[in-house]
């Protein structure tokens, strides 16, 4: 038999009065004190845990003591160093501009996280052992609302490393994450500290009150989400609203009751009907618990044969008595572990049965993800409870039990994750529906759950029944399961908290940002649509100034300023007379950025006027000139090394034919032609020789002669060309992130070879297929060509080909990657370069992870007008593409709003495929273009994905 309830040690005992007395909570004291001297050690006790002008009485004192002594016992079991007090020395730090990711409860519960916050945001990740340490202040201009302020905390870095420190001035929380709910400890404490806070919060006591409720979320999973539950019969006595009405769900049973007592007949008619019904399929035992937030951790539970009518409907009556409003009398049946077949001989003891943990988190777009999976296994004859029985992986689990083929192994993790995904999903559903107030706070979310299944045959498949939700208890298990690899042997896969901490970081991104006041120079086209949606969604005060005074963005700003940005030989003095506009109108700036080309330099300089951060112009100057930036690297030859030049390419300025005439004689041919401060590929082309190089620099110099010829390519600041060395090899992007000269993130992605003579863009695949020595050799690469032209602050896109001798540089772009850069970068690793360089302009440090992590592969091509003209106005236009967009079957980036054919074009589109490996989305993506119409003779989309075998 098989349950994952908490039990009392006497869970088998007869039944009677005194035996469903109030158990004590988990400590197993009843005095609200925490247990003595079981956590031996010998780390140093004298440690300052006082807090300065917040004095603790002496239970509190207990709780914080033992709570450090705690953390002391976790980090000795997983390896790592003690604690060390640096209190006596305050960090000082930018309250209000920094991530502050806090944590109150039990360092057991929590190890996992913090360990791994302590990886991907250094130093940012605090535990607090007392709710003293912690202190709530109104916020001004939020009614109701309230900052959470750390004066004192456990800081969590690399490698384990952990730091008792006191803050001066206190740190501003970004983040919020406690234990909350009744029993010892703090949970109450911090239930109220939780409570209407200006920071985001992962859990509150009015969320917690909801999913710690069995009925209501069995209810919730059988009907939201599809999840196989328990069948239960349920005595709820007046019950919540959420629980009133509504459709029934399969197996589940709810008989409301209008009082307590004089229940026997319709108890015994209700239990006799439920034990002799078909839900309960071959079930030969029924458990009968209490269900509600008072219960939390302190279970009566009885177990029964099922032909036990008279002692089931004992026990209920007995439980009825117990009942508070709102509370409910479960009786559901044990679900039977699988017979499966035991490896050699039978063993002579006891059944095993197994316990499975889930832990799933939500991620960007609120999209559920299956973190870990931790079982128990135990004897089959006594139920399993998760601090009873050791944690093993899912694979070792179901071995021992006699399941170790690794095709039927696989199919059950798949069901355990599509369960416990739907699980969270329909609570994230549930929670959509409730208000501010229900939910405990406009910021307060469910960010993980903990499903606790059991595993049982329905219909001859293995199928994962969800018990209950247990959050706290199954990240502890989790903590346990990745120790044991804390000392030497064969290495762990990644954290189950690694998710988490990742919504953390970016849900603290979203705090500091809320409401920052930002000029935006250039509103760009239409590919930049997404610009607008995400400042809303981001609670920006954007301001816009752009020369088109009809701009569609005009309508979706706080101001708008009409100024032509079209004279780049005036930049400097444009700065100057926007710098007097801005003050004019009294706005009052966070940050000032672009992600337009022809702006960049402008932007600078307007930065510099105002004083707000950005890189230096003359380095924008710098990368914005292709010729400059290679001519410039050329020459930084270090220390230190390996120095930017290696990565540089020989090139020649082009203004006139002389030029022409004197570069084929410098540079090796073949060579590539481009417009110097050209964007989109538009006029690049590979020359074979010198007349091929006076022809290519005559037909650009007659046909794109101004911004009119072809606008938003960089016309605007002239047509003069240059001719570099062509670089055999593979063309990557890199996207990077800078801030205050340090990289804090890198994203690769893989170029398909394009048509030759051009250079027009054809299809890409992300995340890069290279080995990670090449990948981080072109992060290195990246990273140094940027720091040498002065790139220090900001998001950058740098491109790259991958020779025999590594990386070497095609350009450097001095803004956000463009096309479908971001979305994709958005999609695969829950980072938003656009919100990066935002955070950046207004001189905040991007909260981001330190090693995100891809959630998948995609690969697309690109839709080009000469190419598909007829398939974009019928298979695939751009309503068909809009519409399996929709239904998940594609990825659609539109790059341009109309259908224009021309010699010098853009991208159309992008379309792309997602999948669990780059094959799977390359097969997908071709099958796809192959019925729409976009693969065909001239356009041969299986050449452009060869590289992503």
């Amino acid at each position: 038999m098989l349950s994952l309830d908490p039990l009392s040690p006497e869970w088998d005992c007869p039944l009677g009065s005194k035996d469903l007395e109030e158990e004590e909570g988990p400590w197993g004291g009843g005095s609200g004190l925490p247990p003595a001297g079981c956590l031996p050690g010998s780390w140093c006790q004298d440690v300052g845990l006082d807090c300065k002008g917040s004095p603790e009485g002496a239970e509190a004192r207990a709780w914080t003591v033992y709570y450090y002594s705690l953390l002391q016992s976790c980090l000795q079991q997983a390896g790592l160093p003690e604690t060390q007090d640096r209190s006596q020395v305050p960090r000082t730090g930018c309250p209000g501009a920094e991530v502050t990711l806090c944590i109150l409860g039990s360092p057991s519960t929590f190890l996992s996280v913090l360990l791994e916050g302590g990886v991907q945001s250094p130093g940012n990740m605090l535990l607090c052992l007392s709710p003293a340490w912690l202190m709530k202040v109104p916020a001004p201009g939020q009614p109701g609302e309230a900052a959470l302020l750390v004066s004192k905390a456990v800081s969590f870095h690399p490698g384990g490393m952990t730091f008792l420190d006191d803050f001066v001035p206190p740190r501003r929380a970004t983040y919020f994450l406690a234990g909350v709910g009744p029993g010892p400890g703090w949970g109450r404490e911090a239930a109220e500290l939780a409570r209407d806070l200006t920071c985001p919060t992962g859990a509150s006591a009015e969320l917690a009150r909801l999913l710690e409720d069995r009925l209501l979320t069995r209810r919730l999973l059988a009907q939201q989400g599809g999840v196989a539950v328990p069948a239960t019969l349920a005595f709820t006595y007046k019950p919540p609203g959420l629980l009133r009405g509504g459709d029934a769900s399969p197996g589940l049973r709810l008989v409301e009751l209008s009082g307590k007592e004089g229940q026997e007949t319709l108890v015994k008619e209700e239990v006799g009907a439920f034990l002799h019904s078909e839900a309960l399929g071959d079930v030969l035992q029924v458990a009968v618990k209490l269900s509600g937030w008072r219960w939390r951790g302190r279970q009566a539970l009885r177990l029964h044969q099922r032909a036990e009518l008279g002692a089931v409907v004992d026990t209920v009556l007995v439980l009825l008595e117990k009942l508070e409003e709102e509370e409910s009398v479960l009786v559901e049946a044990v679900c039977p572990p699988p017979q499966l077949p035991s490896p050699g001989s039978p063993s002579p003891g006891p059944e095993l049965a197994v316990r499975i943990c889930a832990v799933v988190c939500r991620t960007q777009g609120d999209r559920p993800l299956l973190s870990k999976v931790v079982c128990g296994v135990g004897r089959g004859d006594r139920p399993l409870r998760h601090q009873n029985s050791l944690p093993w992986t899912l694979e070792v689990a179901l071995a021992q039990c006699g399941l170790g083929e690794a095709t039927q192994v696989a199919v059950v993790r798949q069901r355990i994750k599509a369960a416990a995904e739907a699980a969270l999903a329909a609570v994230l559903a549930l929670e959509a529906g409730l208000s501010a107030e229900q939910r405990g706070g406009r910021w307060a979310h469910t960010d993980f759950l903990g499903v606790d299944f059991a595993l049982t045959v329905a219909g001859r498949a293995l199928t994962p029944v969800a018990l209950e939700l247990n959050g706290g208890l199954c990240l502890e298990a989790c903590s346990a399961l990745e120790g044991l690899w804390a000392a030497p042997g064969p290495a762990a896969d990644a954290a189950a908290a690694a998710p988490l901490v990742e919504t953390m970081l970016r849900r603290s991104a979203r705090c500091l940002m809320e409401g920052k006041q930002l000029l935006v120079v250039g509103a760009g086209g239409v590919s930049k649509k997404f610009v607008w949606e995400a400042a809303r969604d981001y609670g920006l005060k954007l301001h816009l100034v752009e020369s088109d005074p009809n701009h569609f963005a005009s309508q979706l700003v706080q101001t708008f300023i009409h100024f032509d940005l079209t004279e780049h030989q005036r930049d400097e003095e444009n700065a100057r007379l926007l710098a007097e506009l801005v003050r004019a109108r009294g706005l009052q700036l966070d940050g000032c950025f672009s992600y337009w080309d022809d702006c960049l330099v402008l932007t600078a300089l307007l930065c510099q006027e105002l004083g707000l951060p950005c890189s230096p112009p003359a380095a924008m100057r710098l990368a914005k000139q292709k010729s400059c930036t290679q001519l410039h690297l050329l020459h930084c030859h270090g220390p230190p090394w390996p120095a930017p030049s290696l990565h540089a390419v020989p090139c020649c300025p082009l203004e006139s034919e002389a030029d022409v005439a004197r570069a084929v004689h410098q540079v090796p041919l073949p060579g590539v032609m481009k417009l110097e401060f050209g964007a989109g590929a538009v006029g690049v082309r590979l020359v074979e020789d010198a007349p091929q190089c006076h022809e290519h620099f005559s037909r650009i110099s007659r046909d794109l002669q101004g911004e009119a010829d072809h606008p938003g390519i960089g016309l605007g600041w002239g047509n003069a060309m240059l001719l570099m060395e062509f670089v055999e090899g593979t063309e990557h992007d890199v996207d990077l992130v800078l801030f205050g000269g340090r990289l804090l993130a890198a994203f690769v992605s893989d170029n398909g070879p394009t048509r030759l003579p051009g250079f027009t863009e054809t299809a890409a695949c992300m995340p890069t297929g290279l080995a990670p020595e090449q990948e981080a050799q072109m992060v290195q690469a990246a990273f140094r060509c940027c720091l040498g032209c002065g790139l220090l602050d900001g998001v950058f896109n740098v491109e790259l080909k991958l020779t025999g001798a590594g990386p070497r540089l095609i350009e450097i772009n001095p803004r956000m990657g463009g096309f479908y850069l971001r979305d994709w970068i958005l999609e695969l690793y829950g980072v938003d370069l656009l919100l990066a360089a935002a955070m950046v302009a207004c001189g905040l440090r991007p909260a981001l992870p330190t090693h995100p992590r891809a959630r998948g592969h995609l690969v697309g091509v690109m839709c080009l007008v000469s190419q598909h003209l007829q398939a974009l106005s019928s298979t695939a236009s751009r309503e068909t593409l809009q519409a399996l967009h929709d239904r998940g079957l594609l990825r659609l980036n539109l790059l341009e709003e109309a259908l224009v054919p021309g010699e010098y074009e853009e991208p159309y589109c992008s379309v792309a495929c997602a999948g669990p490996s780059p094959t799977e989305a390359r097969l997908r993506l071709l099958g796809l273009c192959q019925g729409l119409g976009i693969d065909g003779p001239n356009y041969p989309v299986a050449h452009f994905l060869s590289h992503f075998k």
